[in-house]
């Protein structure tokens, strides 16, 4: 076995906070979690577009990218990413969104192609595995 089959390529995930939320301890927390468990995280910082977010994922080759919404915009900014994402080619991206989304809206972003939704005190644990095993799958 060669060394590039003994050791695959890291995950790479956007994490991102879209809109007006300037809250970012948690979208901070989750980008740390994710590189401790061996993924290259880009975070974006605080206020970004959802045509920015997009962009980054596409410029850094990313498989996932993380949401971090709290300013509850989700509805609004979460489909902006995923139509950008497809109309990017890279809708095979994974999507997550983190945050404070009402039970009520978990079903619609998952219609629209969200892979994961968690809300406040989701196990960090949690979150990487599902990342991990949502990249693997793809």
């Amino acid at each position: 076995m060669s060394s590039a089959e003994a050791t695959p390529a890291a995950i790479r995930v956007v994490v991102a906070k879209p809109g007006l939320d300037g809250h970012d301890r948690g979208a901070k927390v989750i980008a740390r979690a994710l590189r401790d468990a061996g993924m290259e995280v880009i975070y974006t910082g605080l206020h970004q577009t959802p045509e920015q977010i997009v962009a980054t994922v596409v410029q850094e080759d990313a498989q996932a990218v993380g949401l971090s919404i709290l300013s509850g915009a989700h509805m609004t900014l979460v489909p902006r990413v995923v139509e950008l994402l497809a109309a990017e080619g890279a809708d095979d991206v994974l999507v997550a969104v983190g945050g404070t989304i009402p039970e009520r809206d978990v079903a619609p972003l998952r219609a629209l192609g969200v892979d994961a939704v968690f809300g406040p005190g989701t196990a960090v644990a949690e979150i990487v595995e599902v990342v991990r095993g949502g990249v693997r799958r793809r």
